[in-house]
């Protein structure tokens, strides 16, 4: 048996599939992840994040600290509640996770981290913080929800916490307003608008059932692959890991290279990698032939091996199958991708496919 989050009885009662996920056991769906996937996209899902693992960082050098221990800057986050999307690398500048951190105001910010990786993230936080005035706190106390779709802030934002409501409809995206005991950022992982939640976990079971009761749809983790599949989003442990760095994983764009003088972890090792011209490329397929494409399955140029799909999976919004792929630089605008031993033809697309419940490609 896995650890449990806070709403797991709350997902027993709806009915769910509960599967191993990370050391957790989580819903993987409530009936039909299909529906769920729908839902999101169409009008509002609800999502049990509490797995993942939120960590406040505190001190008079928490913003040198986090400027050394992340590829992104937090420089940047000027005002409080802005949120920044980063990889954190080692010394050989492959990811030990990506994560949002928060900047809740002078030299107080939370990082969330993922799931199955929350042990190591901590212990590396905490060897890296030697020689810094930080203190580094693992929030176990909290519960994680995330609400998304096209109605989610309409829907949810009434059921929140009175001193919280005006200040969450107000907020632009990648902001987060908190009131010390809950924080709520404009935020997610689907491809659309809404909301996550973050709040102590004794509250967590009421406000699930609230947002279950203005008929928000309760949602797995098969629709959250499927939905940051087709936002193009990556998936730790798949698309990157502490093998593969930002630059081969299409979040270079996540690398805050200036100031030049800024030396954070991993950066030597990034510069030799973006001068190396042998880096592989990191896309998005759209399968023209029959089949589903699948992690680790070889792309194919000429029958030669160019590269493998890290993650992939039928697309219910474009009824299709996608991936994204990391390849040989110079692919082209198509390809083979080997299933079940055939060569099966599929087109080379730049993610995201779906965005805002519309396709981003051509089908």
């Amino acid at each position: 048996m896995g650890k449990r989050t806070p709403l797991f009885p709350e997902h027993e009662r709806l009915g769910a599939r509960i599967v191993p996920f990370g050391g957790w056991d989580m819903p993987l769906h409530y009936g039909s992840q299909i529906e769920e996937h729908h839902a999101v996209r169409n009008r509002a899902g609800i999502f049990d994040v509490s797995h993942m693992r939120p960590v406040d960082v505190s001190g008079g050098r928490a913003e040198p600290f986090l400027r050394r221990l992340l590829a992104n800057d937090v420089a940047k986050l000027k005002a409080p509640g802005k949120a920044l999307y980063s990889c954190m690398l080692n010394m050989d500048g492959g990811v030990v996770d990506d994560l949002i951190v928060y900047f809740r105001g002078p030299a107080r910010y939370r990082i969330v981290v993922n799931a199955g990786t929350a042990d190591k993230d901590i212990a590396w936080m905490q060897a890296q913080s030697k020689g810094f005035d930080v203190s580094i706190q693992r929030r176990d106390d909290l519960a994680m929800i995330a609400i998304q779709g096209p109605e989610a802030r309409r829907l949810a934002i009434p059921l929140l916490p009175g001193d919280l409501q005006g200040a969450a409809r107000d907020l632009k995206p990648f902001f987060a307003a908190d009131d010390e005991r809950w924080l709520v950022g404009r935020t997610g992982y689907t491809g659309e608008d809404g909301l996550e939640v973050m709040l102590p976990a004794q509250d967590a079971p009421s406000f699930w059932r609230n947002l279950v009761s203005v008929d928000i749809q309760p949602c797995g983790l098969g629709a959250r692959d499927t939905l940051r599949l087709e936002a193009g989003m990556n998936l730790y442990g798949q698309d990157m890991d502490e093998t593969i760095g930002p630059l081969e994983s299409g979040l270079g764009w996540t690398v805050a290279w200036e100031p030049a003088d800024r030396d954070f972890i991993g950066r030597a090792a990034l510069v030799t990698m973006r001068d190396n011209p042998r880096r592989r490329d990191f896309l998005g397929l759209l399968l023209t032939g029959r089949g589903v494409l699948r992690s680790h399955q070889s792309v194919l140029q000429g029958g030669r091996p160019v590269g493998e799909v890290t993650s992939g999976g039928f697309s219910p919004s474009l009824d299709r199958s996608i991936a994204f792929a990391r390849v040989e630089q110079g692919l082209g605008d198509s390809c083979e991708v080997e299933i079940r031993g055939k060569p099966v033809s599929a087109r080379v697309v730049k993610p995201p496919f779906v965005r805002q419940g519309k396709p981003c490609i051509q089908i």
